[in-house]
């Protein structure tokens, strides 16, 4: 970790030297031992039966909760209004004598959520993107969080083949240094990949993009999906044909629509895989070999699908809020987190043996619906409409701010006219009603976030699924 760290520091032409240097230390002793302590387990403990891995979740929560009620202030607090202690949590279903936990009381109350049994030298601080209400804030630990993340991300790529060493490129808002001299990418020979920057992807840039790809010959592309999506729909223009080696394209961090993956698909002729999960680390899911429904880590944490009325959902295709309470970080524990995302109850049990829970389909992040003028929420499913009926649009992005008032903001190609504009209100009316009023208007540009995502809709509405 510390030889990471003072990498970062270094000026950018040092730091490629340096990490080549790195990068001949063998793998075993590179990665560190919990990492391969957990991807190790996670290869046994993924065949476990549901008795099994119910068991290891209970002695996780009970030594999680022990932990928090003993040195995180927060939560002391919260165990002593209630008149609880942690050996009172003995089963699932007593996790509800304990309260969320929001975003707004982690922002309120993120001094007393620090674990006062870590050192400072131990907090990495770290913030989500911001793309639900404005960033949050927290602490992970240094010399854990990080290593078990990326055991369990290797071990959902597996499924789909990836391996240790496999090339990869990388085009999800990474910061490219060697912009200013006209050079859109970089390689990282340390972990065999080559990053392309996602802030760049114009008409001149592309076909570079794709000469780099060739000569790159990768086995996987890891992509947000808003980004892939546009250099397929570029690929698709110009009658591109599709990369040969390529194994699957891995889509994360943001909502794959099912006009995506249908686009992905067709253009590069390969496995789309997707899953779930964010920046505080208290749940992940990810597709598995034989499907893509969402397989949610039980050795991750505990994820509980709530309903409107605060009662676990128990149906199938039943959405209900995801509420997490994550393993892998003590240094600022997350208990009952309500993360603001939907997803869909699956009552299977999947081909592929894992005795996993599934979500059928992940719905959205709350900013992710509209929102009508009688006030009900409609998913929103970043249906490219306007791509259905013209070729002559750059890219689109809606905007809601008042209720069943949606404006969409298009970016011309020439060859646009008032004609497309018809046609696509017309048939935003036939798929959402008269609870609905939209309006078209023109951008030059619509910018990415600040960590390079894609968003095709800007909700400013305060939204809420349940009570908090």
């Amino acid at each position: 970790m510390r030889i990471k760290k003072t990498l970062k520091k270094l000026p950018f032409p040092i730091k490629q030297s340096a990490k080549y240097l790195y990068g001949l230390i063998p793998i075993r002793l590179r990665y560190g031992k919990v990492f391969w302590d957990t991807y190790n387990f996670l290869q046994e403990s993924q065949w476990w039966s549901k008795e099994k891995l119910e068991e290891y979740q209970m002695q996780q929560l009970s030594k999680l909760l022990h932990h928090a009620y003993e040195n995180v202030p927060y939560y002391r607090r919260v165990f002593d209004e209630r008149d609880l202690k942690p050996k009172d949590i003995q089963e699932f279903d007593d996790l509800k004598k304990l309260p969320y936990l929001t975003k707004e009381i982690i922002k309120e109350n993120l001094h007393d959520l620090i674990a006062k049994n870590y050192s400072k030298a131990r907090l990495q601080h770290t913030s989500t993107s911001g793309t639900t209400g404005g960033p949050l804030k927290f602490y992970l630990d240094k010399k854990v969080s990080m290593a078990r993340e990326w055991a369990f991300m290797l071990i959902q790529w597996k499924r789909v083949g990836f391996q240790l060493g496999d090339k990869r490129v990388i085009l999800r808002g990474d910061i490219v240094h060697t912009v200013n001299k006209g050079k859109f990418w970089e390689y990282n020979s340390l972990n065999r990949t080559l990053i392309l920057s996602s802030y760049h992807m114009t008409n001149e840039v592309l076909p570079k993009y794709i000469k780099k790809i060739r000569e790159f010959r990768p086995s996987f592309i890891h992509a947000y999906p808003s980004a892939i999506a546009i250099l397929s729909k570029w690929m698709k223009e110009n009658n591109i044909q599709p990369f040969q080696d390529i194994k699957a394209l891995l889509c994360g961090s943001e909502n794959i629509y099912s006009w995506q993956r249908k686009l992905l698909e067709n253009i590069f002729k390969c496995r789309v895989y997707s899953w779930y999960g964010h920046a505080e680390q208290a749940v992940l899911a990810g597709e598995c070999e034989n499907s893509s429904h969402y397989h949610i880590f039980p050795e991750y944490g505990i994820t509980e699908l709530m309903g409107k009325d605060e009662k676990p959902i128990t149906k199938d295709d039943e959405l209900g809020e995801i509420v997490a309470t994550g393993f892998n970080n003590y240094v600022m524990p997350f208990i009952r987190y309500k993360t603001r995302d939907i997803g869909t109850y699956c009552k299977q049990k999947c081909s592929c043996g894992r005795n996993y829970p599934l979500l059928k389909r992940i719905k959205g992040r709350f900013q992710e619906y509209f929102v009508s003028k009688s006030g009900n929420l409609v998913p929103f499913p970043g249906y490219g409409i306007s791509l259905k009926v013209s070729n002559y649009i750059e890219t689109f992005q809606y905007y809601q701010a008042k209720n069943g008032y949606v404006i969409l903001r298009i970016v011309k190609k020439n060859g646009y006219s008032i004609n497309d504009s018809k046609k696509i209100l017309k048939e935003l009316t036939s798929r959402y009603g008269n609870d609905f009023d939209f309006k078209i208007e023109f951008f030059d540009n619509i910018s990415r976030t600040k960590s390079g995502k894609y968003k095709y809709l800007i909700q400013k509405l305060p939204i809420e699924f349940g009570n908090s």
